[in-house]
C-alpha cells in the first residue's frame, strides 16, 4: 500500500477542520438568533375519521314535469317563475267538447229515467189485475224491461260522471308547493293525453345528490354528519339516504344529503366531504403543525427550556383539523402550530399563544 502524501494528509484535515467549523457555526447561529414567536398545541391520542370529497349537486326532492290527462287546445298555461301552492291551477285545456258531450250525457239520463218509470208503472199494473187476468210470464218479462233501463240508467250516469272527470281533469294543478321552471308547450297547442306541459320545481325543499365510490360504501350510514361547500359556503348536514346500487361503469354510488332551500340554489355545484375509514388510535396533531418539504415531512417540538426540536414524522390518514403522525413523539408533547416555517432546530422559542389539540387561536402570520 503506497503511503499518503504530506500533502494529503493537510488537505484531508482542513476539510475535517472545515466541516467542524461549519457545523459549529450553525449551531451557534441557531442559537444566537432571537427567540422566535411561535404558538404550539399539545399531541393527543386517539382515533380520527378521514374523508372523502366527493362532487354534488343540489336538487329539488319534488321536480315534476306534469302533463295534460285529456286532449285539447291549451287556453292557457302559467308563465315560467310563477310561484304558487298546492293544488293552484297551472294549465287548462279547452273544455267545450266535453261540455257537449255531458249534455248529452244528460239528456241520454233523462231518457232512461223516464222510461224507466213508464216500465215501473206497467209492471205494477199487471201486478194490480186479478189473479189470471196476466200471466206469470207477462208479469216476469215486464219486470226483467225495468231492470234492464235500470241497469242502462246507471251506465248512462256512469258515464256522465266519467266526463264531468274529464272536465276537471282538464286543469293541470300543482301537486306540492313550488315554481313553475319551464313551460314546455304554449297557449294555443294541441295537445293529446300524457304529453307534457310544463315543469314544476319545489324550490324549498331541496338535498344534494352526490356520487360516492363503491369502495366506501361500508363506512357510509344514514344519519352521518358530513360537511357541504360551495365557494365560501359551508354547512354541516347529514345523509340522508343511500342508494346502495352502484354503476357499473363508474364505480360509484348514490348518497342524498338533507339540506335546507335557503342560500343553496338548486343546480349548484357542490363538494361533500364524506367519512372514510376510521383509523385506529394513534398520535395525533394539528394538521398546521406539519411541515411538508421535498425530503420528507417534519414537525418542530418545543423540548426544554423551550428550543426547537425537528422530529421527523410520517404523516398518515387526518380530517380537516387533525392529522395523524407516526414518529419520537408521545401525547402531551408540545409542537410548533404557527411560526414554524422559519425555525431552524436548536432556536430557542417564545410561545405567543397555546392551542388545543385541533387548532390555535391567537396565531402569528405564518412565515
Amino acid at each position: 500500500m503506497k503511503p499518503k502524501s504530506p500533502r494529503s494528509v493537510a488537505w484531508g484535515v482542513a476539510l475535517a477542520a472545515l466541516a467542524v467549523s461549519s457545523l459549529t457555526a450553525g449551531a451557534a447561529s441557531a442559537q444566537d438568533q432571537p427567540p422566535a414567536p411561535v404558538t404550539v398545541a399539545s399531541v393527543t391520542k386517539g382515533s380520527v375519521t378521514s374523508t372523502v370529497t366527493a362532487t354534488g349537486t343540489v336538487v329539488s326532492r319534488n321536480d315534476a314535469r306534469l302533463a295534460a290527462e285529456v286532449a285539447g287546445r291549451l287556453d292557457w298555461v302559467a308563465e315560467p317563475g310563477t310561484r304558487v301552492q298546492k293544488g293552484a291551477p297551472l294549465a287548462r285545456v279547452n273544455t267545450r267538447g266535453l261540455e257537449l258531450t255531458l249534455r248529452e250525457n244528460d239528456a241520454q239520463i233523462a231518457r232512461l229515467n223516464a222510461n224507466a218509470e213508464l216500465l215501473d208503472t206497467q209492471l205494477a199494473r199487471l201486478n194490480a189485475l186479478p189473479t189470471g187476468i196476466a200471466s206469470k210470464s207477462q208479469i216476469d218479462e215486464a219486470a226483467a224491461r225495468l231492470s234492464m233501463a235500470r241497469h242502462e240508467l246507471e251506465q248512462a250516469r256512469a258515464t256522465r260522471d266519467s266526463t264531468r272527470h274529464l272536465v276537471e281533469r282538464a286543469v293541470i294543478r300543482a301537486p306540492f308547493p313550488g315554481h313553475v321552471a319551464e313551460r314546455i308547450r304554449q297557449m294555443g297547442e294541441f295537445v293529446g293525453a300524457g304529453v307534457e306541459v310544463l315543469r314544476l320545481t319545489d324550490t324549498g325543499n331541496v338535498e344534494i345528490v352526490a356520487r360516492s365510490p363503491v369502495a366506501d360504501a361500508g363506512h357510509l350510514a344514514a344519519g352521518q354528519m358530513v360537511t357541504v361547500r360551495n365557494g365560501s359556503q359551508q354547512a354541516e348536514s347529514k345523509i340522508r339516504a343511500i342508494v346502495p346500487v352502484g354503476d357499473e361503469r363508474s364505480r360509484m354510488m348514490e348518497v342524498r344529503i338533507s339540506m335546507s332551500g335557503a342560500g343553496w340554489p338548486i343546480g349548484s355545484a357542490v363538494r361533500v366531504d364524506l367519512p372514510a375509514a376510521r383509523q385506529s388510535a394513534g398520535l395525533l396533531v394539528p394538521r398546521d403543525a406539519v411541515i411538508v418539504r421535498a425530503d420528507g415531512a417534519h414537525v418542530y417540538r418545543v423540548g426544554k427550556g423551550d428550543v426547537a426540536e425537528r422530529i421527523v414524522v410520517r404523516v398518515g390518514n387526518g380530517d380537516s383539523k387533525r392529522v395523524e403522525v407516526t414518529g419520537p413523539l408521545a401525547a402531551g408533547d408540545r409542537v410548533v402550530v404557527r411560526g414554524g416555517e422559519r425555525l431552524k432546530p436548536g432556536q430557542s422559542v417564545k410561545i405567543a399563544a397555546t392551542g388545543s389539540p385541533t387548532t390555535a387561536a391567537a396565531a402569528p402570520p405564518r412565515g
